[in-house]
Protein backbone atom coordinates (compact mmCIF):
# COMPACT_ATOMS: atom_id res chain seq x y z
CA UNK A 1 0.00 0.00 0.00
CA UNK A 2 1.15 3.63 -0.77
CA UNK A 3 1.65 5.47 2.13
CA UNK A 4 -0.45 8.60 2.08
CA UNK A 5 0.88 12.27 0.84
CA UNK A 6 2.58 13.98 3.93
CA UNK A 7 0.60 17.45 5.07
CA UNK A 8 3.56 19.63 4.20
CA UNK A 9 4.10 23.37 4.97
CA UNK A 10 6.87 25.60 4.06
CA UNK A 11 7.32 29.40 3.82
CA UNK A 12 8.25 29.41 0.46
CA UNK A 13 8.39 27.00 -2.88
CA UNK A 14 12.13 26.30 -2.65
CA UNK A 15 11.87 25.38 1.12
CA UNK A 16 8.62 22.72 0.44
CA UNK A 17 10.76 21.02 -2.39
CA UNK A 18 13.11 20.81 0.70
CA UNK A 19 10.53 19.29 2.88
CA UNK A 20 9.33 17.17 0.39
CA UNK A 21 12.73 15.13 -0.39
CA UNK A 22 13.07 14.62 3.75
CA UNK A 23 9.66 13.05 3.43
CA UNK A 24 10.96 11.03 0.03
CA UNK A 25 14.43 10.19 1.73
CA UNK A 26 12.65 8.80 5.08
CA UNK A 27 10.94 6.93 2.76
CA UNK A 28 13.68 4.81 1.14
CA UNK A 29 15.29 4.29 4.66
CA UNK A 30 11.99 2.71 5.50
CA UNK A 31 10.63 5.39 8.00
CA UNK A 32 7.82 7.72 8.45
CA UNK A 33 7.11 10.91 10.46
CA UNK A 34 6.90 14.61 11.46
CA UNK A 35 9.20 16.69 10.99
CA UNK A 36 9.39 20.60 11.34
CA UNK A 37 12.23 22.90 11.09
CA UNK A 38 11.74 27.38 12.03
CA UNK A 39 14.35 29.59 11.67
CA UNK A 40 13.94 31.44 15.51
CA UNK A 41 14.57 34.84 14.34
CA UNK A 42 13.00 35.56 10.97
CA UNK A 43 9.70 32.35 11.48
CA UNK A 44 10.70 30.90 8.28
CA UNK A 45 9.67 27.43 8.22
CA UNK A 46 9.79 23.84 6.41
CA UNK A 47 8.44 20.70 7.43
CA UNK A 48 5.78 17.78 6.79
CA UNK A 49 2.24 16.56 9.24
CA UNK A 50 3.65 18.52 11.87
CA UNK A 51 0.75 19.14 14.46
CA UNK A 52 -0.21 14.88 14.99
CA UNK A 53 0.51 14.14 18.67
CA UNK A 54 3.39 11.50 19.02
CA UNK A 55 4.49 9.52 21.84
CA UNK A 56 7.61 11.22 22.78
CA UNK A 57 9.61 8.34 25.11
CA UNK A 58 12.83 10.62 26.34
CA UNK A 59 12.18 13.83 24.30
CA UNK A 60 9.74 14.52 26.85
CA UNK A 61 12.67 15.10 29.43
CA UNK A 62 12.78 18.40 28.19
CA UNK A 63 9.39 20.01 29.44
CA UNK A 64 10.49 18.11 32.59
CA UNK A 65 13.26 19.66 32.97
CA UNK A 66 11.98 23.02 32.03
CA UNK A 67 9.28 22.39 34.72
CA UNK A 68 12.19 21.52 37.87
CA UNK A 69 14.33 24.64 36.17
CA UNK A 70 11.30 26.93 36.95
CA UNK A 71 11.10 25.35 40.29
CA UNK A 72 14.62 26.34 41.17
CA UNK A 73 14.57 29.54 40.05
CA UNK A 74 11.22 30.39 41.42
CA UNK A 75 13.10 29.76 45.53
CA UNK A 76 10.64 26.66 45.33
CA UNK A 77 12.98 23.60 44.97
CA UNK A 78 16.57 23.72 46.33
CA UNK A 79 19.00 22.34 43.67
CA UNK A 80 21.74 21.14 45.96
CA UNK A 81 18.87 18.96 47.56
CA UNK A 82 20.09 15.40 47.55
CA UNK A 83 17.89 12.39 46.60
CA UNK A 84 18.62 9.31 47.11
CA UNK A 85 17.75 6.77 44.21
CA UNK A 86 17.68 2.85 45.36
CA UNK A 87 18.43 -0.10 42.78
CA UNK A 88 16.06 -2.07 43.72
CA UNK A 89 13.03 0.29 42.80
CA UNK A 90 14.80 2.52 40.45
CA UNK A 91 13.86 2.94 36.47
CA UNK A 92 15.27 0.93 33.86
CA UNK A 93 17.69 2.14 31.16
CA UNK A 94 21.24 1.53 30.09
CA UNK A 95 22.95 4.86 31.00
CA UNK A 96 23.38 7.08 34.17
CA UNK A 97 21.43 6.10 37.24
CA UNK A 98 19.91 3.74 35.86
CA UNK A 99 22.57 1.41 35.24
CA UNK A 100 24.20 1.98 38.70
CA UNK A 101 23.92 -1.50 40.72
CA UNK A 102 24.16 0.52 44.04
CA UNK A 103 22.21 3.02 46.01
CA UNK A 104 23.15 6.43 44.55
CA UNK A 105 22.21 9.95 46.35
CA UNK A 106 22.17 13.17 43.83
CA UNK A 107 21.61 16.62 44.02
CA UNK A 108 18.02 17.63 42.09
CA UNK A 109 20.54 19.81 39.82
CA UNK A 110 22.70 16.67 39.13
CA UNK A 111 19.55 14.48 38.10
CA UNK A 112 18.93 17.24 35.90
CA UNK A 113 22.53 16.83 34.33
CA UNK A 114 22.01 13.28 33.87
CA UNK A 115 18.73 13.13 32.98
CA UNK A 116 19.27 15.89 29.70
CA UNK A 117 22.93 14.30 29.02
CA UNK A 118 23.19 11.19 28.98
CA UNK A 119 18.80 10.55 28.73
CA UNK A 120 18.96 9.04 32.51
CA UNK A 121 15.46 7.17 33.27
CA UNK A 122 16.17 6.70 36.75
CA UNK A 123 17.01 10.41 37.52
CA UNK A 124 14.09 11.32 35.05
CA UNK A 125 11.51 9.29 37.21
CA UNK A 126 13.18 10.48 40.60
CA UNK A 127 12.20 14.19 39.30
CA UNK A 128 8.55 12.70 38.61
CA UNK A 129 8.20 11.28 41.66
CA UNK A 130 9.71 15.04 43.66
CA UNK A 131 7.52 17.33 41.35
CA UNK A 132 4.64 15.00 40.60
CA UNK A 133 3.38 13.96 37.37
CA UNK A 134 0.17 15.89 37.47
CA UNK A 135 1.86 18.95 38.19
CA UNK A 136 4.19 18.82 35.46
CA UNK A 137 1.69 18.34 32.87
CA UNK A 138 -0.69 21.29 34.71
CA UNK A 139 2.44 23.79 34.56
CA UNK A 140 2.20 22.99 30.99
CA UNK A 141 -0.84 23.67 30.24
CA UNK A 142 -0.67 27.02 31.99
CA UNK A 143 2.22 28.03 29.74
CA UNK A 144 0.40 27.29 26.98
CA UNK A 145 1.63 24.28 25.70
CA UNK A 146 -1.55 22.31 25.02
CA UNK A 147 0.85 19.89 22.16
CA UNK A 148 2.81 18.57 24.88
CA UNK A 149 1.35 16.01 27.59
CA UNK A 150 3.35 14.33 30.00
CA UNK A 151 1.31 11.59 31.64
CA UNK A 152 3.20 8.88 33.11
CA UNK A 153 7.40 7.95 34.18
CA UNK A 154 9.59 6.87 31.90
CA UNK A 155 9.57 3.18 33.33
CA UNK A 156 6.00 2.83 32.57
CA UNK A 157 6.97 2.80 28.66
CA UNK A 158 9.05 -0.35 29.67
CA UNK A 159 6.08 -1.92 32.24
CA UNK A 160 3.55 -1.50 29.77
CA UNK A 161 5.73 -3.42 26.64
CA UNK A 162 6.56 -5.98 29.23
CA UNK A 163 2.72 -6.43 30.43
CA UNK A 164 2.30 -7.26 26.65
CA UNK A 165 4.93 -9.34 25.52
CA UNK A 166 6.74 -10.51 28.63
CA UNK A 167 10.56 -9.65 27.59
CA UNK A 168 10.57 -10.18 23.97
CA UNK A 169 11.11 -6.48 22.55
CA UNK A 170 11.73 -7.76 19.70
CA UNK A 171 7.68 -9.06 19.66
CA UNK A 172 6.83 -5.70 20.98
CA UNK A 173 8.85 -3.58 18.05
CA UNK A 174 7.07 -5.79 15.93
CA UNK A 175 3.50 -5.27 17.73
CA UNK A 176 4.72 -1.66 17.57
CA UNK A 177 5.02 -1.32 14.09
CA UNK A 178 1.84 -3.54 12.99
CA UNK A 179 -0.29 -1.31 15.81
CA UNK A 180 0.53 1.87 14.17
CA UNK A 181 -0.37 0.34 10.45
CA UNK A 182 -3.77 -0.49 12.04
CA UNK A 183 -4.17 2.71 14.44
CA UNK A 184 -4.72 0.45 17.37
CA UNK A 185 -2.01 0.09 19.63
CA UNK A 186 -1.59 -2.93 21.99
CA UNK A 187 1.55 -1.66 23.87
CA UNK A 188 -0.45 1.42 26.14
CA UNK A 189 2.42 4.11 26.40
CA UNK A 190 2.51 4.01 22.14
CA UNK A 191 -1.29 4.94 22.08
CA UNK A 192 -1.52 9.53 21.79
CA UNK A 193 -4.70 9.22 23.94
CA UNK A 194 -2.15 7.60 27.26
CA UNK A 195 1.24 8.53 26.52
CA UNK A 196 3.55 10.88 27.25
CA UNK A 197 2.90 13.09 23.53
CA UNK A 198 3.49 16.05 21.76
CA UNK A 199 3.80 17.09 17.94
CA UNK A 200 6.71 18.75 16.04
CA UNK A 201 5.16 21.91 15.87
CA UNK A 202 4.43 22.33 19.94
CA UNK A 203 7.85 20.87 20.47
CA UNK A 204 9.42 23.54 17.82
CA UNK A 205 7.11 26.09 19.62
CA UNK A 206 8.65 25.20 23.04
CA UNK A 207 11.86 25.41 21.91
CA UNK A 208 11.42 29.02 20.18
CA UNK A 209 9.93 30.18 22.85
CA UNK A 210 12.73 28.18 25.62
CA UNK A 211 15.78 30.03 23.17
CA UNK A 212 13.89 33.43 23.56
CA UNK A 213 13.15 33.61 26.91
CA UNK A 214 9.35 33.93 26.32
CA UNK A 215 8.54 31.10 29.10
CA UNK A 216 9.34 29.88 32.23
CA UNK A 217 11.80 32.80 33.78
CA UNK A 218 14.96 33.61 31.70
CA UNK A 219 17.44 31.68 34.57
CA UNK A 220 15.55 28.49 34.06
CA UNK A 221 15.69 28.68 30.28
CA UNK A 222 19.60 29.88 30.35
CA UNK A 223 20.07 26.66 31.96
CA UNK A 224 18.03 24.65 29.82
CA UNK A 225 19.86 25.75 27.03
CA UNK A 226 23.54 25.27 28.49
CA UNK A 227 22.07 21.40 29.36
CA UNK A 228 21.18 20.77 26.13
CA UNK A 229 23.82 22.17 24.77
CA UNK A 230 26.06 19.11 26.76
CA UNK A 231 24.27 16.14 25.44
CA UNK A 232 26.57 13.22 24.54
CA UNK A 233 24.65 11.87 21.81
CA UNK A 234 25.46 12.70 17.97
CA UNK A 235 23.90 9.99 16.07
CA UNK A 236 21.28 11.95 14.80
CA UNK A 237 20.93 16.00 14.52
CA UNK A 238 24.09 16.16 14.81
CA UNK A 239 25.59 13.59 12.83
CA UNK A 240 26.10 15.60 9.70
CA UNK A 241 26.32 18.98 11.53
CA UNK A 242 29.41 18.48 13.57
CA UNK A 243 31.76 22.00 12.98
CA UNK A 244 33.84 24.42 15.64
CA UNK A 245 31.20 26.58 13.82
CA UNK A 246 28.04 25.03 14.76
CA UNK A 247 26.78 23.78 18.02
CA UNK A 248 23.87 21.61 18.16
CA UNK A 249 21.61 21.50 21.35
CA UNK A 250 19.65 18.80 21.76
CA UNK A 251 17.59 15.80 23.35
CA UNK A 252 16.82 12.31 21.48
CA UNK A 253 14.03 9.76 22.49
CA UNK A 254 14.01 6.12 21.61
CA UNK A 255 11.98 3.37 22.04
CA UNK A 256 11.05 0.33 20.28
CA UNK A 257 10.31 1.56 16.60
CA UNK A 258 10.40 5.79 17.49
CA UNK A 259 13.88 7.36 16.91
CA UNK A 260 13.24 10.64 17.54
CA UNK A 261 15.43 14.14 18.42
CA UNK A 262 14.74 17.84 18.82
CA UNK A 263 17.11 20.52 19.17
CA UNK A 264 18.22 24.02 18.28
CA UNK A 265 21.38 24.24 15.96
CA UNK A 266 23.62 27.81 16.32
CA UNK A 267 26.02 29.10 14.25
CA UNK A 268 28.50 31.35 15.85
CA UNK A 269 27.39 34.50 13.88
CA UNK A 270 24.06 33.69 15.53
CA UNK A 271 21.92 31.94 13.27
CA UNK A 272 19.60 30.00 14.97
CA UNK A 273 17.24 26.92 13.95
CA UNK A 274 14.72 24.75 16.23
CA UNK A 275 14.15 21.07 15.10
CA UNK A 276 11.96 18.49 15.91
CA UNK A 277 12.75 14.94 13.99
CA UNK A 278 10.21 12.40 14.90
CA UNK A 279 10.33 9.29 13.31
CA UNK A 280 9.23 5.61 13.71
CA UNK A 281 10.26 2.74 11.60
CA UNK A 282 8.43 0.41 9.50
CA UNK A 283 10.85 -2.47 10.07
CA UNK A 284 11.71 -4.35 12.94
CA UNK A 285 15.31 -3.82 13.83
CA UNK A 286 16.99 -2.28 16.98
CA UNK A 287 19.75 -0.47 15.53
CA UNK A 288 18.60 1.28 12.49
CA UNK A 289 21.94 3.62 11.34
CA UNK A 290 20.60 4.66 8.40
CA UNK A 291 17.59 6.17 9.87
CA UNK A 292 19.20 8.14 12.35
CA UNK A 293 21.37 9.16 9.67
CA UNK A 294 18.54 10.28 7.49
CA UNK A 295 17.29 12.71 10.64
CA UNK A 296 21.05 14.07 10.38
CA UNK A 297 20.85 15.00 6.44
CA UNK A 298 17.41 16.05 7.08
CA UNK A 299 18.70 18.48 9.88
CA UNK A 300 21.21 19.53 7.67
CA UNK A 301 19.42 20.00 4.90
CA UNK A 302 16.52 21.84 6.86
CA UNK A 303 19.59 24.34 8.27
CA UNK A 304 21.23 25.39 5.47
CA UNK A 305 18.12 26.41 3.77
CA UNK A 306 16.59 28.49 6.46
CA UNK A 307 20.02 29.65 8.08
CA UNK A 308 19.35 32.71 6.37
Amino acid sequence: MTPPRPAFVASTADLLSVAESIAEQWQQVGAGGHLLARNIDTGEELGFDIDVAVPLASVAKVPLALVVLDRIAAGELDPAMPVTIDPATKSLGPTGVAAFRYPATLAVADLIHQMLTVSDNASADALLDLVGVGAVDERLRAWGCGGIRVRHRMQRMYECAVGITGNDFELARELAIRDDAAGQHSIETLNPAYANVGSAAALVELLQRVWLDRISRPEATAELRRLMALQVFNQRLSSDLRADTVRVSGKTGSFLHLRHEIGVVTTESGERVAIAALTRSHRRASIAHDIDLAIGAAARSAFERLRG
